[in-house]
């Protein structure tokens, strides 16, 4: 096996997995082990990959031929599709261990784990053999306190029962660390793997804008359950920061006296739009609608459209138009005068005015249109969202089509198991 001696385990996490013929088959986001009694090295079992669709496997460590600090090379492109799940005695190297609270034994040090080391031993199995430790001395944080490594067995603490899990001493910072450079859809998955008690322990330690990102990616069952975890201020401060099509999702599928109750924390200018949004009814164009998308005045210049649409906080779909309105600019606007994609504002001159190149004959759409009418119209014209008006051409908000996308595909399809492809062997062969 050609590979690096020794691998640190948060370190590969996230690196791309190939197979032989160089084939990307998804990413590393852990590792699974079984903790001794005596103190040994426990064997690593495998590897959880991540495919397409947040699909999760478990491939053994066997089939693994090459661990580079870029990529993970697997012997074979046959593997187990079978999502993967948790058995008894198992342990998640990155979601257990990490942050988990240890005394070094010749030192009486208290320290937390930053990391897990693997390396093979005369078996050809992959043991942990070492840990990356963040030692906590006099009145220093955790996170301003010294490094080292020691060997497995000079810890203890790292006894996993039922009377002492791993997460009742466990923190957050390392398993931060993991997340920090993971899309958002990724770190949604990566919290439903977890117990709720973890969960709700990382969704504190996010910040307000990154959790709202997060929440946008979960079903919403996950959704509710971790929403109500939060206080009340810090979930109004997460529902503030989420796209208001997004909360108020969320929001209608909570009781009516949580929703008030939210809403009157939020800040007025963030809670209307939201409200307004939630009078529609599912399905149809006005509760499908952002009431954010990118607006311009008719003297706005294709150089002040195109500043606007580089925000990299804007989603594709929504930054591929401006909106070109009469004052007042803020949704519900004045007159609907047309629609400027980029395309043609890229051949523009800057000093172009929005208002002599936007297009109104792909026309626009009724917040009572219904999801079938939305797709369609976006269908005929190859669009990538519609704009919807009012009975007086006021702007309301624009659909996008990864909102039809959310509401066409069946519910629960975030974790729809893929089906059984190319099984082989079993769940650890």
């Amino acid at each position: 096996m050609s590979t690096s001696d020794r691998v640190f385990l948060a370190r590969l996490a996230g690196i791309d997995v190939f197979d032989p013929g160089g084939d990307q088959l998804g990413k590393v986001r852990d590792a699974v082990t079984m903790l001794r009694a005596d103190r040994q090295p426990p064997r690593v079992l495998g590897l959880v990959i991540e495919l397409a669709h947040r699909h999760r496997i478990f491939v053994p460590m066997g089939r693994v031929t090459r661990i580079e600090p870029d990529q993970v090379v697997l012997a074979s492109g046959t593997v187990n599709m079978k999502r993967f799940e948790r058995r008894s005695g198992e342990v998640l190297v990155l979601a257990d261990l990490l942050d988990r609270a240890v005394v070094v034994r010749d030192s009486g040090q208290a320290a937390s784990v930053s990391d897990a080391a693997m390396e093979t031993n005369r078996g050809r199995d992959w043991v942990l053999s070492r840990l990356a430790l963040r030692i906590q001395t006099g009145r220093l944080t955790r996170r301003r306190g010294q490094l080292t490594q020691v060997e497995w067995n000079e810890v203890d603490g790292l006894t996993l029962s039922a009377s002492a899990p791993a997460e009742s001493a466990q923190g957050t910072e390392a398993l931060l660390a993991t997340l920090v450079d993971m899309r958002p859809a990724d770190v949604a998955n990566t919290l439903a793997e977890m117990t709720d008690k973890r969960r709700v322990e990382v969704a504190l330690a996010l910040d307000d804008e990154r959790l709202a990102d997060v929440l946008q990616e979960m079903d919403e069952d996950d959704q509710i359950r971790l929403l109500g975890s939060l206080d009340d201020e810090r979930a109004a401060d997460v529902l503030q920061e989420m796209d208001d099509d997004d909360a108020a999702d969320l929001l209608g599928e909570m009781p009516a006296a949580d929703q008030e109750r939210l809403l009157e924390l939020m800040e007025p200018e963030d809670a209307e739009p939201v409200r307004r949004l939630m009078t529609y009814p599912d399905y149809t164009a006005g509760g499908l609608m952002t009431s954010e998308p990118v607006v311009m005045l008719p003297d706005a210049t294709v150089a002040e459209a195109l500043a606007r649409i580089r925000n990299p906080e804007l989603s594709p779909a929504i930054a591929a138009q401006v909106y070109v309105v009469r004052p007042p600019q803020a949704t519900p606007t004045g007159r609907f005068l047309g629609t400027a994609h980029v395309q043609r504002l890229l051949r523009e001159a800057p000093s172009t005015l929005v208002s002599g190149i936007c297009e109104k004959d792909t026309g626009a759409v009724r917040p009572d249109s219904s999801l079938e009418d939305v797709t369609r119209h976006l269908a005929t014209y190859n669009l990538v969202a519609v704009p919807v008006v009012d009975e007086h051409d006021r702007l309301l908000g624009a659909v996008s089509v990864d909102d039809v996308l959310d509401h066409l595909l069946p519910e629960g399809w975030r974790d729809a198991d893929r089906s059984e492809v190319e099984a082989v062997g079993g769940r650890h062969g």
